[in-house]
């Protein structure tokens, strides 16, 4: 870089901050030059100004805080990102689609059918195609306002991001393993990294809600069996704090409801059963999901996976915006958690590995110094809360 333009550079960068220290970097640098002092103004504005005026000399700022002092570091233009190619998403969309069809079918599938239709599972499948479009598109349109929550948020702030990548997986209880988006560039301050990170499971939440409240209302009573039957399987879906209040709601009983309460406190078995998934309520009441029920309980269980805060999930930025690069401390707690976690439900150890490997990886904005205004701090702990409500501890169990 030329010695005038590095003068007009630090011209650009004293009407911000009062200079300390400058630092030229070399070829073995990532930076052009980085400058220690005291910011003359507001972070986000000072961002704003000092990004508009660099931006003549293809560079951007990045801003860290070190201590007491601010830290600025130039460095070049990141390169223009690669447009998405709507065809792939579009393919991808429409694969999942086909995908949750067949989850649906097979969730939908039962004796009644299977005589109908003379044991033919492709006439049963026909029998049941109603139940089971249903449940495709319910649970597609909870992925799809998540994805498009970020998706928008984040072309709302200027900041570019791919399409959503829907991602099919047949046979699977869902016929999915969920769908994500790229960001293609940093997020210019915490306030965007929140404002993109909590759209998605604000907006798939407002669909799943009421998805999940008609499929509960179509759903029916019964009478879970004494225990396994030989040759005959079933399973209890797990429970968040916020699915047995709505299921409440809906059936006025807090279920799944257990002939007796084993002489402790009402209370006292229901933490236990969130938690732990024990005592099996064998032969009490609960409900039999319909398809749409159980499209919502899978938007449930999405989103409080989404919002572990924890490393570049949903919940990680939450935490990020809060508190920064302190939640580094977050993550050997998180693996610790789940590795135990792991001997109630063994699906929590993948995630422990996932969490391990990945965990320690955060969506570092821009600027590093610009706080979350009070409003954005409101809805960060909102986001936390919303994480208690709808985490499921113990997913799915099967009875055999």
């Amino acid at each position: 870089m030329e010695n005038t333009d590095l003068l007009d550079v630090r011209r650009l960068v004293e009407q911000v901050l009062q200079i300390e220290r400058v630092t030229l970097g070399t070829s073995k640098e990532a930076f052009v030059a980085r400058y220690r002092g005291r910011l003359l103004q507001e972070s986000d504005k000072a961002y704003d100004q000092l990004a508009e005026g660099l931006e003549a000399y293809q560079l951007i700022p990045v801003f860290r805080k070190e201590g007491q002092e601010a830290l600025i570091m130039i460095v070049d233009q990141l390169p223009e990102a690669k447009p998405s190619r709507p065809l792939i998403h579009l393919a991808l969309f429409i694969a999942t689609l086909f995908s949750m069809i067949l989850a649906g079918v097979l969730y939908s599938l039962d004796e009644e059918a299977m005589i109908a239709s003379g044991n033919d599972f492709f006439r049963a499948s026909l029998f049941v195609l109603p139940e089971a479009l249903a449940f495709a598109v319910c649970l597609l349109a909870i992925l799809a306002a998540h994805e498009f929550g970020h998706y928008l948020m984040a072309r709302r702030h200027g900041t570019d991001v791919s399409l959503p990548y829907f991602l099919p997986f047949p046979g699977s209880p869902f016929g999915t393993l969920g769908a994500f988006i790229q960001l293609k560039e940093p997020p210019k301050n915490k306030r965007i990294l929140l404002d993109i990170g909590l759209a998605g499971p604000v907006a798939g939440m407002v669909i799943a809600i009421p998805v999940l409240l008609i499929g509960l209302s179509l759903s029916e009573m019964s009478v879970l069996p004494t225990g396994a039957v030989e040759g005959m399987t079933f399973s209890l879906e797990g429970n968040s704090i916020l699915y047995m209040l709505l299921k409440y709601m809906i059936k006025g009983e807090w279920l799944p409801q257990p002939i007796n309460y084993g002489g402790i406190a009402p209370w006292l078995y229901w933490v236990k059963y969130i938690l732990f998934g024990r005592p099996l309520p064998l032969g009490g009441m609960d409900i039999l999901l319909h398809p749409v029920a159980w499209a919502g309980w899978a938007g449930f269980l999405v989103t409080g996976l989404n919002l572990i805060p924890v490393g570049q999930l949903d919940g990680g930025h939450v935490l990020y915006g809060l508190f920064g690069e302190r939640t580094r401390r977050i993550w050997p707690v998180a693996v610790g958690l789940m590795v135990a976690m792991g001997f109630v439900w063994s699906g929590w150890w993948l995630w422990a590995g996932l969490i391990f490997l990945f965990g320690r990886m955060h969506a570092e904005p821009m600027d590093g110094i610009t706080d979350l205004d009070p409003r954005r701090r409101t809805w960060a702990w909102f986001g936390l809360l919303l994480f208690i409500l709808v985490f499921i501890p113990v997913p799915l169990q099967i009875i055999q």
